[in-house]
């Protein structure tokens, strides 16, 4: 755990650095992640790109859509993989804007009250609303 503090830090200050030399366009990248957090790494690995990606100075929209919805589900403790929750937690506080597909939601039978802080409940329509928005939709 104390590793994966170390990994963000330095990948945050060697962005920072690099960033300060470079000049580049601003873009806006929405990601959905459609898989469960400890299944599939797809989600760890978009959310170490939505990191870099702000830390570089772009902006990050996440649309969380069928089982998704899970890497956001509050008081996530694993003990044999890196904590996607954690990573959601810092992607939010760099400032990714994360909502979770409310349909996708029910099916599976979470509520909101299981959605950690600075995560929204919607509806495709705020997908689309992200989608248009956006200059690079990644699915994964």
């Amino acid at each position: 755990m104390v590793l994966n503090y170390l990994i963000i830090y330095i990948e945050k200050f060697n962005y920072l650095k690099k960033k300060s030399t470079m000049s580049k366009e601003k873009k806006t990248f929405t990601i959905a992640i459609g898989s469960g957090q400890y299944t599939k790494e797809r989600p760890f690995t978009m959310l170490r790109f939505a990191y870099t990606a702000l830390l570089e100075g772009h902006e990050i929209n996440i649309f969380l859509v069928e089982d998704g919805i899970w890497v956001a589900k509050k008081n996530q403790d694993p003990s044999t993989y890196d904590n996607v929750g954690k990573w959601l937690k810092d992607v939010i506080n760099e400032g990714a804007k994360v909502l979770a597909c409310g349909v996708c939601m029910k099916a599976r039978g979470m509520s909101e009250k299981e959605l950690m802080e600075g995560v929204k409940k919607t509806t495709m329509n705020g997908f689309l609303e992200m989608c248009e928005e956006s200059d690079n939709i990644i699915f994964a």
